[in-house]
């Protein structure tokens, strides 16, 4: 299991390249999202595909998720951000690297190429937003029912995910029971310094955002690309939060052609499982 030790903590660490023997045309750099979530939900999704376009692809588990170590401290967007500064560090990853970030992970990546815009060459959000007041009260919201409805009432409400949600998912949910409960994320992610409007445009590298859209999400869209100063957009019909796994060959596909468009993509695409460039069962996606 490889392991990158930053200083501060200890992540796992998953990278996948190109096959052939070429060199990479560039590295991406994918971040995943909050308590039940880890680099699995990259793995067997987009980041095959990734590799086989010729990238470089490195992915991580967050702080206190997955195989990473769990800190008791240390959660705010800042640590976050450290951690993915120290981890770039530490692979000698030294040129601009494509950021790509599912929910909290995109939060992430954005919060990294406001603070050096210099090595970011595109970020990719899917299902997430960049940290503004509005971020940080709604997380607190989530995360204080979290903390309420799971934590801190963990037998019931592992009971009823087992009956309707499956096994699986109720590991997932112990896991993030057990992150709410033992460490300072709850209080960490909403006390987060935030962007303002001028460190939001700092970032002036081509941003992707890719929305469900039967997402709440989904109405940020207007938002984000007045905000930015190049940003494009792609709604995927029929989905919710969960796009980048129920629709991945869609999201991938997009992440891509942005990629392709930044100038860090091999001569080929490559297929992912899920589909083209289309919803499985609805009409095209919204490219705006």
């Amino acid at each position: 299991m490889p392991m990158v030790d930053t200083g501060d903590v200890r992540l796992h660490v998953q990278r996948m390249g190109p096959r052939d023997g070429h060199p990479a045309v560039g590295t991406v750099l994918l971040v995943h999202g909050l308590l039940t979530d880890s680099l699995a939900s990259y793995y067997f999704t987009v980041a095959p595909a990734f590799a086989a376009a010729g990238l470089d692809v490195v992915m991580y588990d967050l702080r206190g998720h997955g195989r990473s170590g769990r800190p008791p401290t240390g959660y705010t967007l800042d640590d976050a951000v450290d951690d993915l500064a120290a981890l770039l560090d530490r692979l000698a990853v030294t040129g601009p690297v494509h950021l790509v970030g599912n929910s909290y992970g995109g939060t992430v990546a954005f919060g990294y190429a406001a603070r050096h815009p210099e090595r970011a060459a595109s970020v990719s959000l899917i299902e997430s937003e960049p940290a503004t007041a509005a971020w940080a009260a709604k997380l607190d919201g989530i995360l204080r029912r979290v903390q309420r409805e799971l934590a801190y009432n963990e037998t019931d409400a592992l009971a009823w995910i087992t009956v309707n949600r499956g096994h699986n998912t109720a590991r997932l949910a112990r896991g993030a029971a057990r992150l709410a409960r033992e460490t300072t994320l709850v209080r960490d992610i909403p006390a987060s310094s935030v962007l303002t409007e001028d460190g939001m445009r700092a970032v002036g590298c081509p941003v992707l955002g890719v929305y469900g859209g039967d997402s709440d999400l989904a109405a940020l869209v207007p938002w984000l690309e007045a905000s930015l100063p190049d940003c494009r957009t792609v709604v995927v019909p029929g989905h919710e939060h969960s796009v980048l796994v129920e629709a991945a060959g869609t999201v991938g596909g997009h992440v891509l052609a942005l990629i392709e468009g930044s100038g860090g993509r091999g001569p080929g695409r490559a297929s992912i499982p899920g589909g083209g460039g289309r919803a499985s069962g609805a009409a095209g996606p919204a490219v705006r």
